[in-house]
């Protein structure tokens, strides 16, 4: 499956990072108990292995990014023949989805509801209507809440919420739209993932 529908915070605190950058209770349970679940959660265990350090990043920057194994490796293989330091170009691809535009953006508050947002049909990109989560965003892409659903209440006060957007989005808050200005630097992709780790994972 490409989205992950089980215990989040579970999963977090299994991979050790907040995965889906949930406000409230969630955040809140993965701060109180910083060990892994389970009945020896707590217990300190002997140094994990190279393989499953490497596993584990490859894990985490899954699930956080939503996408499914066959996705995340086809990914890996477009990064290999970019040309770019192949990691970074690989968290390029992840950043550069639509879904993850939507989050960047500030329109969502967490990825899996911006994906949820692109499926539903919530979300126009250069003036047409999409479903696809996954599309490639490029300069000059335009995007906006559907006229029709720019009154929902899940939308009120956008303009008033304390997020940033990405420096690459240019965002129109009340106008419920925004712009990508920039190309991504190295510095725009997630730093909560070692992407050195992945390329060594695919590397073997």
């Amino acid at each position: 499956m490409s989205r992950y529908t089980g215990a989040v915070t579970r999963l977090s605190r299994r991979l050790g990072t907040m995965l889906f950058t949930n406000a409230g209770s969630k955040l809140k349970a993965f701060q109180k108990k910083g060990y892994k679940p389970g009945q020896h959660g707590q217990k300190r265990f002997a140094q994990i292995s190279e393989y499953n350090k490497h596993l584990q990043e490859k894990q985490k920057a899954r699930f956080m990014y939503g996408v499914s194994e066959k996705q995340f490796s086809n990914y890996f293989k477009l990064a290999s023949k970019s040309g770019e330091a192949t990691g970074v170009k690989f968290m390029k691809l992840l950043e550069q989805r639509l879904d993850n535009t939507i989050f960047r953006s500030g329109i969502a508050t967490t990825r899996p509801q911006a994906r949820q947002f692109v499926s539903h049909g919530l979300i126009k990109l250069n003036g047409k209507k999409v479903t696809v989560p996954s599309i490639q965003i490029k300069v000059g892409d335009k995007f906006e809440v559907a006229e029709n659903r720019k009154s929902s209440k899940i939308f009120e006060n956008l303009d008033k919420r304390k997020w940033k957007p990405a420096k690459w989005i240019k965002m129109d808050a009340k106008g419920l739209s925004g712009e990508v200005i920039a190309p991504l630097d190295k510095d725009d992709i997630e730093q909560a993932i070692d992407n050195q780790l992945i390329t060594e994972f695919y590397s073997k």
